[in-house]
């Protein structure tokens, strides 16, 4: 194959890489606390798809690769919900949650009450407090959650706030190496110890958007389905010039 049909035919393998993690960004627009992806590119050389006989640099063909994503962790837009369970992190924490699969983190704040008193998630996953999962009694009312993730309620017909437990929330040294689990949730990764977070501050009866910008996304997708179809038209450009180039050869007289 010629080395110009192995180059477009990597940059447009990562083309459609980069257009998947757009695609998924856009899914996610409404998706609260999630965390848009980027793609990311580096230069490969390789020995390119000739006759050995060259040497030194001019052996080496410059290929596209797609070498992975990064997250932008930037806090999205804080939307106010008036739901008093509803919580917004400000800062870089996680709330953390318990999975069949074990211990995982969010930044999904849109929470609600079970069926058995627990704190739970969208997906129903229950929300750890400091001392396990949070759970609140039929007779509680009057939620109140302070900025440091204390959960105060007023039981029965009392007048006197009973504390049902501190919201946990536990940030990371580098969290670009949280792996997504789906269901916005994250695992701490490889090497991923979780902290105690003293420094985020919890807001209720607000949730966190997502931080994608649906415009720039829109923009990006039309941008690089530009650039597939005009790596794919210089490709069939190529073939039909080697086609033509056989044809001329052919009627050549003996």
């Amino acid at each position: 194959m010629e080395n110009a049909l192995l180059i477009g035919l990597s940059r447009q393998t990562t083309l459609e890489r980069q257009l998947d993690v757009i695609a998924n960004n856009i899914a996610n627009v409404n998706t609260s606390g999630y965390k848009a992806d980027n793609s990311l590119f580096e230069e490969y050389l390789n020995t390119p798809a000739h006759e050995d006989n060259f040497v030194g640099s001019d052996r080496r063909v410059s290929f596209v690769q797609d070498r992975g994503t990064y997250r932008d962790m930037t806090q999205g837009a804080v939307e106010q919900t008036q739901n008093p369970l509803d919580v917004a992190i400000d800062g870089s924490g996680f709330l953390a949650v318990q999975t069949p699969d074990g211990e995982r983190y969010t930044r999904d704040g849109n929470l609600h009450i079970n069926s058995q008193g627990q704190l739970v998630t969208v997906a129903g996953n229950p929300v750890l407090g400091t001392s396990g999962p949070i759970v609140l009694q039929q007779t509680d009312h009057d939620v109140n959650i302070t900025p440091d993730g204390t959960i105060t309620v007023v039981e029965g017909s009392g007048r006197t706030d009973s504390i049902r437990g501190t919201l946990r929330v536990v940030s990371f040294a580098d969290a670009q190496k949280m792996l997504k689990e789906g269901l916005n949730l994250y695992s701490a990764g490889e090497g991923g110890t979780p902290q105690a977070d003293t420094k985020s501050t919890i807001r209720q009866g607000f949730i966190e958007k997502s931080n994608v910008n649906a415009v720039s996304e829109m923009s990006r997708m039309m941008e690089v389905s530009r650039a597939y179809s005009s790596i794919a038209n210089l490709m069939n450009q190529q073939s039909e010039l080697q086609k033509t180039a056989i044809q001329q050869l052919a009627d050549v007289p003996a």
